[in-house]
């Protein structure tokens, strides 16, 4: 078994009320996961869905139920738990916890994850700085397409803070903003150029002590 401790924090350009009801929201989360799809929603707190990974020759697919065990809205505070299984035998669990605060410049929303995950089975097979490795880029598209869908466009920031300009009136945004592009939906979580830049990092980093020390 390996036991992973990960902890993100990131800003997204959005009021908290809005992050708040999107992370709520299990199709909102999948939509945003790389190889995640969801298969139901069991009811308010919980839903069932699948993760599929594929690092070099090395693939798992699990399926299982994530359980929102906290909503504190007080707080801003929400705690879930997974749990599923591998179609080889592997298994995976764990809780991730989500705090929201605002930004410190009151502009956007401060985002706070802190997981702690437990996996078993063949994904294994290619170690322990490889999947830390690999969990970082996909925490990374994680984040980009969380922005993708909340992020409000400057043009309308730029609108809303001058509401007393003298221009002229522009058209209604909905006619002039572009819709926002939905997240890349892949099948699987196939980190082949992944995999090369957490070499090229370790690789780079290794230099950086190198030349550090002459």
């Amino acid at each position: 078994m390996m036991a992973l401790q990960i902890e993100e924090k990131f800003e997204v350009a959005a009021p908290v009320e809005a992050v708040w009801d999107f992370l709520l929201n299990p199709e909102n989360v999948i939509a945003c996961m790389p190889g995640a799809s969801l298969t139901e929603i069991v009811d308010e707190r919980s839903f069932v869905g699948a993760v599929k990974l594929k690092i070099g020759a090395v693939s798992a697919q699990y399926q299982g139920t994530i359980t929102y065990t906290e909503k504190d809205p007080a707080t801003r505070t929400v705690k879930m738990l997974a749990s599923g299984n591998e179609r080889g035998g592997g298994t995976v669990s764990g809780t991730i916890l989500t705090r929201l605060a605002p930004s410190p410049d009151g502009r956007g929303t401060e985002i706070r994850c802190e997981s702690s995950i437990d996996l078993t089975g063949r994904i294994l097979q290619v170690g322990r700085g490889m999947i830390e490795g690999v969990s970082a880029q996909i925490i990374k598209k994680y984040v980009g397409n969380v922005r993708a869908l909340l992020e409000v466009p400057r043009e309308s920031e730029a609108a809303s803070a001058n509401p007393g300009s003298t221009e002229p009136a522009a058209a209604p945004t909905a006619n002039r903003t572009p819709p926002r592009p939905q997240p890349q939906k892949e099948d699987s979580i196939n980190v082949v150029a992944v995999v090369f830049k957490v070499f090229f990092d370790r690789l780079a980093s290794f230099f950086r002590r190198v030349f550090g020390r002459a």
